[in-house]
């Protein structure tokens, strides 16, 4: 008759430490293999499996103790150790004879090839001159642990499988793309996971390290949190803070909203980027400004409003959240067209709570992969602005399911955007987030 656990799902399940300590405890016990499993909920092969495989040599019960030789019949030498009494008598019994003998075979002791495979509970444990095996389960258990870690280590790929992978990502990779972006498209050729292939690159297993990736750091924890700072002149924000905000979009649930910010180069250069970020999309608008200043904000929200006509300005731009920065203090002119007709609403964020609008704050990464902190934007079009701008939206993101900003505004918004700003797509591989992009 069989033993069969009575819980199947259980049997399947690897042995846990507290399993391996009943089962040294039952085999001290002297307890069958059969107990054990009945005890345990588990197959007899699997209690079988687990003892010969995890068994450990714990060696003769003493150095000076050896067992008879497995030729103890047959063996006729005399003589070896040089002792008068081996040269009378045979040397089968004569410890020291058998340090020397070449053909001397101690075997193991006959208890063991049979169950319980092990010394666990022998009677004659004590005087036993055989070399002994017991079940440890705390050594069981390292065992264990060390094989289950040891099976996912080396790379499971063949060396010509392992060049085309490389032939494949080590490019795209030194044009500024990430692991997430390449999946996005060539999931099927790799053939492997994201995980695997981060492991590859930290085992230097391609030509790619991981200084090459875009972004391969820990994030620091803040040392204290951050506190609001009231502003010297806080007018312009009465009945547009934070809070209006939240109320406003509960008010309009499908209401988009887009955040606004601008980047700013070398110090002493004039020029800036206004930043305009769909959150329904992750879509990036970026218009080169002549300088930091409320004249210049306005003049590029009106061109828009201009070029677009305002009743797609207002279906595009209904709601806009921004900082506090001086460029934007002039929320009055902001909302309104050049002939006063109201075009969109706008709200601040608390100073010095660059989360609020945390959007935008993370795609601004992307422009500084290409013109990175200190890079002078005088020296730019607003073509070439354009340029960066349709090889950051045809970047695909986890976040759209591994889509690309581009793709989903062609579906949710008012294209006339698209051709106002000039936006296109780029193809997949050929998208660049790195300084040679505008390099001229």
């Amino acid at each position: 008759m069989k033993t069969k656990p009575a819980n199947n799902q259980k049997a399947f399940q690897h042995l846990s430490l507290s399993e391996r300590i009943i089962i040294e405890q039952s085999l001290n016990d002297n307890l069958s293999i059969r107990q054990i499993a009945l005890k345990l909920d588990k197959n007899a092969s699997s209690i079988s499996r687990e003892i010969k495989k995890r068994r450990c040599y714990k060696g003769r019960r003493s150095p000076k103790t050896y067992p008879k030789c497995t030729k103890y019949s047959e063996c006729t030498k005399k003589g070896l150790c040089h002792d008068i009494r081996c040269y009378k008598y045979q040397c089968r019994s004569c410890v020291e004879c058998k340090k020397v003998c070449p053909e001397y075979d101690p075997g193991i002791c006959p208890k063991l090839a049979q169950a319980p495979y092990v010394c666990n509970g022998c009677d004659k444990l004590r005087v036993c001159t055989y070399e002994q095996l017991i079940y440890v389960a705390q050594y069981a258990d390292d065992v264990y642990h060390n094989i289950l870690s040891g099976c996912r280590e080396g790379i499971n790929q063949t060396p010509e499988k392992l060049q085309e992978i490389d032939q494949l990502i080590s490019p795209l990779i030194k044009q500024g793309q990430s692991i997430a972006h390449i999946y996005a498209t060539h999931a099927e050729e790799l053939d492997c996971s994201r995980t695997t292939l981060y492991s590859y690159i930290e085992k230097n297993v391609l030509s790619v390290r991981n200084i090459d990736l875009p972004r391969k750091v820990k994030y620091k924890p803040r040392k204290s949190p951050t506190k609001y700072t009231e502003l010297a002149n806080s007018s312009f924000r009465i009945g547009r803070t934070y809070e209006d905000f939240c109320k406003f979009v509960a008010r309009n649930p499908n209401m988009p909203v887009v955040e606004m910010d601008t980047v700013i180069g070398r110090k002493e250069s004039h020029k800036v980027l206004l930043t305009l970020l769909f959150r329904n999309c992750s879509l990036m608008l970026i218009i080169l400004l002549p300088n930091k200043s409320q004249e210049a904000v306005i003049a590029a929200l009106n061109w828009l409003c201009e070029r677009m006509g305002i009743e797609h300005f207002k279906r595009l731009f209904p709601v806009i959240l921004t900082d506090n920065g001086s460029e934007f203090q002039f929320p009055e002119a902001i909302e309104s067209d050049i002939n006063g007709e109201q075009k969109t609403h706008v709200f601040y964020c608390h100073p010095n709570c660059s989360w609020e609008k945390g959007m935008i704050e993370k795609n601004h990464e992307f422009i500084r992969y290409v013109l990175p902190k200190g890079t002078s934007f005088d020296t730019f079009t607003q073509e070439d602005i354009t340029v960066m701008a349709n090889h950051i939206n045809s970047y695909a993101r986890d976040s759209l399911n591994g889509c690309t900003p581009y793709k989903i505004s062609r579906y949710i918004l008012d294209n006339a955007i698209h051709e106002v700003m000039a936006l296109e797509e780029i193809q997949p591989d050929d998208v660049i987030l790195k300084p040679s992009l505008l390099k001229k």
